[in-house]
Order: C-alpha cells, then structure tokens, then sequence
C-alpha cells in the first residue's frame, strides 16, 4: 500500500470510506472507541508512561472488564479515528462493589452478581444467575427486567453524538444498553441451563429471549430518535463460538437466535434517522455462522478471533469482504501480543493489514481489548507498525 498525498481525510471520511470498501489515506485506528476495542486499565497507564505522557486521573470505562476511559491526549497521539457514543452507566452497576470475603461484589441492573477478586482480580465474572431457579412462564413474567424508560440514561447522548460527528469529524459508535439477546439468556439463567432450555424447554427459551429482544428494542428506540442523524455505526454483540467451533448447532443457531438478531436489525434501520452500519461482535470460530449474519443485516464483523479455528483473515477477506468490514484483527491478543517479541507483534500487524486492508473495508483494533498482562513495548511496537504498514 503506498500513501496519498491527500490532506483532507478526516475520522470521518476516513472511516466512511472504508465502511464503502474504498481505499482512503490510511487505515482507520481504533482504541477505546467500544469496549470491545479497549484496553485494561494497568495496561493503559504502563503505555501512557512509554508514550511520555503525563499520569492522569483515571476512570473505569467499564466496570467489569476494567478498561480504562481512553484519554483525549492518547486518542491524539496514536491518531485514533473512533469513538464511543453510549447511554449512562446503569444504576444498578455503577454502584460501589461491596466487599466481602476476599472479593468485590456488585449486582448488575439485570440481577446477576459479579466477583472480582481483591487481591490479582483483573476483571469481574459472573457468580450468580437470578433467573437460575425460574423455568416456567409463570415464573419469567414475574421477573423485574431493566427499566429502560429513565430519560437519565440518555442525558446528554444527543449533545454527544452532534459534537463527535459534525465538530469533530470522528467516527461515533452508539453502544449497546446489554450483551447480546442469546448472552443475556445464557447470563440470565446461567448456561447449562440454558443450553439446556433450547432442547428440552423450548417454549420458555424463546419467551425469555422475547423478553430481552423487547428490553433492547425499547432501548434502542429510545437511544436512536436521542441522537438523531448524527451516528455512523450501531454496536450489538452475541459470542456464538468458542475456540473451535460454534456455541450450538449451526441448525438451533438459525431456528433460535437469528430470527431474532434479524428483527433487531431491521428495528435499528427502521429506527434510525440516518444510514448506519450494523456492527456485530462475536468471538471465537464464528466462520460457519458467517453467511446467517450477513443474512440477518450485518455490516461489520468484530473482532476477528485470528487465533480460533476457521478464522484465516486472508480466507475471510477473500470470501466475505464484499459483504463486511472487518473490525478488529489486527494483531493477536491470546499469544502474540502479551507474550510475542516486539518484533513478532510488528510481523503480525504487517501480516493482517495485508490480508485485511486492500480495497477497505477493515479498521485496525486488536482482537477484543488488550489485557493487563500485555507490555508496552509490544504495543509500541503495534502502533508502529500500523503507522508505517497501514497506508494505501
């Protein structure tokens, strides 16, 4: 690829241009701008000091993964092109954990419990599943789902959206208010009995997945008229595979959830007052269930789990990048990353900007967010090899 002498390309023309499959000046840069493409906070403030950069007060993005809110002074160093757009926190999680017996707790505003552990505890897991003991239908209309109606949880998000995309000339991303229909319910009711539902309960597991279709749509009804035309890409997310294969049988997949994504798609278009491209999340092997999620209204697939089975990105690129843009990918979090040289992370970079960036439709991210244990230098050495690999 071999630079433009262009001077005008803006986030935002830049990023439009790739969500069009064409080539601008550059790949567009991507760190904090969801948090699926963020960054643990001791990792974040190890990298702030190998930049120079000043110690900043710092905030947590995201509570149970950790991350740290990027700040603007690192976003204008690494020549960041995206940024986040989302609702208020909700009530229930941006409480203070309490803390008992070695770990800090929280309940989310769907009443699952988080722990983190005090002492080493980088991020919080799941320990309780209110719905754990609720198998009837009875049982799920009695349960309280989040109230999605509090006009506090928008404040401001119309400002926002004006200020990122029309002053700014960024990129914006709207959040989503929860993890994915088919996340919640396996969160919700905990998995094995949720897999479980799909074959022996059938009935019940489609009413919950309903039910949290319904608090979604109320959400993002809400949040879309909020910001108006002034948003690019909308954000929504379901981990359907592991690090070999799917979740569930590509057959329940197609009779169970993409119904359901496919409805929640078309009320997002529907809804919004402007064009916008769906993004979609999932890790792992997600390659077979590919076609359904173009099928169901996709545009952009993150994060490109390069270390998963059938995840090749100069296959996916060849196969789907007339239909996608790849978010994400562009250099290997489990392995290479944390623990490769500096010069292992650069060849990685140059190995899937090459297989990724040609005619578009791809915005550098690492696969999922970059997690404490990963050092600095390595993510210097990312950073620089997207500065001198990742033009056109």
């Amino acid at each position: 690829m071999q630079a433009t002498t262009d001077q005008t390309w803006t986030s935002r023309r830049r990023v439009e241009a790739v969500l069009n499959h064409q080539e601008p000046d550059r790949v567009p840069f991507d760190l904090g701008g969801t948090t699926l493409t963020g960054i643990h906070h001791v990792a974040y403030q190890r990298w702030r000091r190998r930049l120079g950069l000043p110690d900043l007060e710092l905030e947590i993005e995201d509570t149970i993964q950790q991350l740290a809110r990027v700040h603007q002074d690192v976003k204008d160093r690494l020549g960041v092109d995206v940024y986040g757009l989302s609702p208020a926190r909700p009530r229930g999680i941006s409480q203070p954990p309490r803390r008992e017996d070695g770990y800090d707790k929280l309940t989310d505003e769907w009443g699952i419990e988080w722990w983190k552990p005090v002492e080493g505890g980088f991020y919080y897991d799941m320990r309780r599943h209110p719905l754990a003991t609720v198998d009837t239908l009875d049982g799920l209309a009695a349960h309280a789902f989040p109230d999605l109606v509090d006009p506090a949880r928008y404040v401001g998000l119309a400002e926002r959206a004006d200020d990122l995309l029309n002053r700014r000339q960024v990129a914006s991303v709207l959040g989503r208010n929860a993890a994915g229909i088919w996340e919640m319910a396996l969160r919700l009711r905990g998995f094995e009995n949720f897999f479980t539902d799909m074959l022996t309960n059938v009935k019940f597991a489609e009413a919950l997945l309903d039910r949290i279709l319904e608090v979604k749509l109320a959400y993002w009804a809400r949040a879309l008229e909020r910001v108006g035309p002034n948003v690019m890409i909308v954000s929504e997310a379901d981990d359907l595979a592991s690090q070999d294969r799917c979740l569930c049988r590509p057959e329940l997949y197609r009779q169970l959830i993409k119904p359901r994504h496919t409805q929640l798609f078309a009320f997002i278009r529907k809804h919004a007052q402007a064009p916008v491209k769906i993004f979609f999340h999932s890790c792992g092997a997600v390659a077979a269930l590919i076609p359904d999620l173009i099928e169901s209204g996709i545009d952009i697939l993150n994060p490109v789990q390069v270390s998963a089975r059938g995840m090749d990105t100069r296959e996916l690129k060849r196969q789907f990048g007339r239909d996608l843009t790849f978010y994400g990918g562009g250099v290997d979090t489990q392995r290479v990353l944390p623990r490769g040289t500096p010069q292992e992370v650069r060849d990685e970079v140059k190995r899937r900007l090459d297989d990724l960036a040609p005619g578009g439709g791809f915005i550098f991210a690492t696969v999922h967010n970059i997690q404490a244990d990963v050092p600095p230098e390595n993510l210097l050495a990312m950073w620089e090899a997207f500065r001198t690999h990742g033009v056109y």
